[in-house]
Protein backbone atom coordinates (compact mmCIF):
# COMPACT_ATOMS: atom_id res chain seq x y z
CA UNK A 1 0.00 0.00 0.00
CA UNK A 2 1.26 3.47 -0.73
CA UNK A 3 2.00 5.91 2.05
CA UNK A 4 -0.78 8.26 0.90
CA UNK A 5 -3.38 5.49 0.98
CA UNK A 6 -2.43 4.57 4.55
CA UNK A 7 -2.86 8.15 5.67
CA UNK A 8 -6.39 8.33 4.21
CA UNK A 9 -7.45 5.06 5.85
CA UNK A 10 -6.16 6.11 9.28
CA UNK A 11 -7.62 9.62 9.32
CA UNK A 12 -10.43 10.31 11.75
CA UNK A 13 -13.82 10.96 10.14
CA UNK A 14 -14.19 14.41 8.75
CA UNK A 15 -16.87 16.72 10.06
CA UNK A 16 -18.97 15.85 7.03
CA UNK A 17 -18.88 12.11 7.92
CA UNK A 18 -19.53 12.91 11.58
CA UNK A 19 -22.52 15.07 10.68
CA UNK A 20 -23.91 12.31 8.48
CA UNK A 21 -23.59 9.73 11.27
CA UNK A 22 -25.25 12.11 13.74
CA UNK A 23 -28.07 12.79 11.28
CA UNK A 24 -28.59 9.06 10.78
CA UNK A 25 -28.71 8.53 14.56
CA UNK A 26 -31.20 11.38 14.94
CA UNK A 27 -33.37 9.97 12.15
CA UNK A 28 -33.26 6.48 13.72
CA UNK A 29 -34.27 7.95 17.10
CA UNK A 30 -37.14 9.81 15.43
CA UNK A 31 -38.37 6.67 13.66
CA UNK A 32 -38.09 4.66 16.89
CA UNK A 33 -40.07 7.34 18.76
CA UNK A 34 -42.82 7.30 16.15
CA UNK A 35 -42.94 3.50 16.27
CA UNK A 36 -43.27 3.58 20.07
CA UNK A 37 -46.11 6.10 19.78
CA UNK A 38 -47.91 3.93 17.24
CA UNK A 39 -47.48 0.85 19.41
CA UNK A 40 -48.85 2.73 22.40
CA UNK A 41 -51.81 3.97 20.38
CA UNK A 42 -52.52 0.44 19.09
CA UNK A 43 -52.38 -0.95 22.64
CA UNK A 44 -54.76 1.73 23.87
CA UNK A 45 -57.14 1.05 20.98
CA UNK A 46 -57.05 -2.71 21.65
CA UNK A 47 -57.65 -2.12 25.36
CA UNK A 48 -60.68 0.08 24.62
CA UNK A 49 -62.07 -2.47 22.16
CA UNK A 50 -61.58 -5.30 24.65
CA UNK A 51 -63.25 -3.29 27.41
CA UNK A 52 -66.17 -2.52 25.09
CA UNK A 53 -66.52 -6.21 24.18
CA UNK A 54 -66.46 -7.25 27.85
CA UNK A 55 -69.07 -4.59 28.63
CA UNK A 56 -71.31 -5.73 25.78
CA UNK A 57 -70.94 -9.45 26.54
CA UNK A 58 -71.44 -8.98 30.28
CA UNK A 59 -74.63 -7.00 29.63
CA UNK A 60 -75.92 -9.78 27.36
CA UNK A 61 -74.95 -12.46 29.90
CA UNK A 62 -76.64 -10.45 32.65
CA UNK A 63 -79.88 -10.35 30.68
CA UNK A 64 -79.72 -14.12 30.07
CA UNK A 65 -79.00 -14.80 33.75
CA UNK A 66 -81.91 -12.57 34.79
CA UNK A 67 -84.11 -14.53 32.39
CA UNK A 68 -83.01 -17.75 34.12
CA UNK A 69 -83.94 -16.16 37.45
CA UNK A 70 -87.41 -15.51 36.06
CA UNK A 71 -87.63 -19.17 35.06
CA UNK A 72 -86.65 -20.22 38.59
CA UNK A 73 -89.38 -17.95 39.98
CA UNK A 74 -91.89 -19.65 37.69
CA UNK A 75 -90.77 -23.01 39.01
CA UNK A 76 -91.21 -21.71 42.57
CA UNK A 77 -94.76 -20.61 41.75
CA UNK A 78 -95.58 -24.01 40.27
CA UNK A 79 -94.20 -25.73 43.36
CA UNK A 80 -96.32 -23.52 45.61
CA UNK A 81 -99.42 -24.38 43.55
CA UNK A 82 -98.59 -28.05 44.12
CA UNK A 83 -98.29 -27.46 47.85
CA UNK A 84 -94.51 -27.89 48.04
CA UNK A 85 -93.62 -24.83 50.08
CA UNK A 86 -90.08 -25.81 51.13
CA UNK A 87 -88.77 -26.55 47.61
CA UNK A 88 -90.58 -23.41 46.39
CA UNK A 89 -88.75 -21.34 49.02
CA UNK A 90 -85.40 -22.81 47.93
CA UNK A 91 -86.19 -22.10 44.29
CA UNK A 92 -87.14 -18.53 45.22
CA UNK A 93 -83.88 -18.04 47.14
CA UNK A 94 -81.91 -19.42 44.21
CA UNK A 95 -83.77 -17.06 41.88
CA UNK A 96 -82.85 -14.12 44.13
CA UNK A 97 -79.16 -15.06 44.03
CA UNK A 98 -79.20 -15.61 40.27
CA UNK A 99 -80.96 -12.29 39.78
CA UNK A 100 -78.26 -10.50 41.82
CA UNK A 101 -75.57 -12.07 39.63
CA UNK A 102 -77.49 -11.00 36.53
CA UNK A 103 -77.77 -7.43 37.84
CA UNK A 104 -74.05 -7.37 38.62
CA UNK A 105 -73.17 -8.63 35.13
CA UNK A 106 -75.54 -6.21 33.44
CA UNK A 107 -74.49 -3.15 35.45
CA UNK A 108 -70.73 -3.75 35.72
CA UNK A 109 -68.12 -2.53 33.30
CA UNK A 110 -65.08 -4.53 32.23
CA UNK A 111 -62.75 -2.95 34.79
CA UNK A 112 -65.11 -3.68 37.68
CA UNK A 113 -65.65 -7.28 36.58
CA UNK A 114 -61.92 -7.90 36.25
CA UNK A 115 -61.27 -6.27 39.64
CA UNK A 116 -64.00 -8.30 41.35
CA UNK A 117 -62.73 -11.55 39.81
CA UNK A 118 -59.17 -10.73 40.91
CA UNK A 119 -60.38 -9.96 44.45
CA UNK A 120 -62.30 -13.23 44.58
CA UNK A 121 -59.23 -15.13 43.36
CA UNK A 122 -57.07 -13.50 46.04
CA UNK A 123 -59.56 -14.41 48.77
CA UNK A 124 -60.20 -17.96 47.47
CA UNK A 125 -57.08 -19.27 45.71
CA UNK A 126 -58.00 -22.91 46.36
CA UNK A 127 -61.48 -22.35 44.99
CA UNK A 128 -60.02 -20.92 41.80
CA UNK A 129 -57.58 -23.82 41.54
CA UNK A 130 -60.37 -26.39 41.98
CA UNK A 131 -62.54 -24.57 39.44
CA UNK A 132 -59.64 -24.55 36.99
CA UNK A 133 -59.11 -28.28 37.47
CA UNK A 134 -62.82 -28.95 36.99
CA UNK A 135 -62.90 -26.88 33.82
CA UNK A 136 -59.78 -28.64 32.53
CA UNK A 137 -61.26 -32.04 33.28
CA UNK A 138 -64.53 -31.13 31.53
CA UNK A 139 -62.65 -29.76 28.51
CA UNK A 140 -60.54 -32.94 28.29
CA UNK A 141 -63.65 -35.12 28.37
CA UNK A 142 -65.32 -33.06 25.65
CA UNK A 143 -62.20 -33.19 23.47
CA UNK A 144 -61.92 -36.95 23.95
CA UNK A 145 -65.56 -37.47 22.98
CA UNK A 146 -65.36 -35.16 19.99
CA UNK A 147 -62.11 -36.72 18.73
CA UNK A 148 -63.74 -40.15 18.52
CA UNK A 149 -66.65 -38.66 16.57
CA UNK A 150 -64.30 -36.79 14.21
CA UNK A 151 -62.27 -39.97 13.63
CA UNK A 152 -65.42 -41.91 12.79
CA UNK A 153 -66.64 -39.20 10.39
CA UNK A 154 -63.30 -38.91 8.60
CA UNK A 155 -62.57 -42.63 8.27
CA UNK A 156 -65.96 -44.24 8.51
CA UNK A 157 -64.52 -46.61 11.14
CA UNK A 158 -65.73 -46.54 14.71
CA UNK A 159 -62.72 -46.48 17.07
CA UNK A 160 -62.31 -49.49 19.35
CA UNK A 161 -62.46 -48.34 22.95
CA UNK A 162 -61.74 -50.82 25.72
CA UNK A 163 -64.82 -51.80 27.67
CA UNK A 164 -64.85 -51.10 31.39
CA UNK A 165 -64.41 -54.75 32.33
CA UNK A 166 -61.99 -55.72 29.57
CA UNK A 167 -58.33 -56.01 30.25
CA UNK A 168 -56.04 -54.02 28.03
CA UNK A 169 -52.58 -55.29 27.21
CA UNK A 170 -50.83 -58.68 27.43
Amino acid sequence: MEAGAENIAMRPPTSENGDTAEQARAKADEVAGKAQEQIGAAKDKARVQLRDQVDQRSTQAGERVRSAAGDARSVAEQLRKQGSETPARYAEQAADQVERVGDWLRDSDGDRILGDVEDFARRNPWGVAVAGLALGFAAARMLKASSAERYERSTGVRPQLPSSGARVGP
